[in-house]
């Protein structure tokens, strides 16, 4: 006898994936999230491909990963994928010390992140 199978995360029109140990704030990485939240998937990899900022490399990673996911787990459309959620969250701390003045030190804390994307199949209205 095996355990029952556990529940899906997403719902049965969604998909999702997951970066973690992104080397950049929550706050930094937010603003990239923030900014393909609720786009159509090929609006957002443009989006994702002329943003300014360098964890957009990673961000659009990791969108290519759900769309895969979709498409190859799930069985989804990918010409009716929308970015339905985008969140960021934080993860580990680097703890380092950097000297001052009269034998003294101070903290300096390197945070990284993480960021999950849900994509989500859309009913066209044509």
């Amino acid at each position: 006898m095996s355990k029952p199978k556990a529940p899906r995360r997403v719902g049965d029109d969604e998909a999702m994936a997951m970066a973690r140990n992104l080397r950049v704030s929550p706050q930094k990485l937010n603003l990239v999230a923030q900014s393909i939240r609720g786009m159509r998937v090929e609006k957002a990899l443009a989006e994702l491909e002329f943003s300014r900022k360098r964890i957009s490399t990673d961000v659009r990673k990791c969108l290519q990963s759900a769309i895969a996911n979709a498409e190859n787990n799930h069985g989804l459309d990918i010409d009716r994928l929308v970015v339905a959620k985008a969140f960021v969250g934080k993860n580990m701390v680097m703890k380092r010390m950097h000297a001052r003045a009269r034998g003294r030190g101070s903290r300096v804390e390197k945070p990284f992140s993480q960021i999950t994307i849900i994509v989500r199949e859309t009913v066209e209205s044509v």
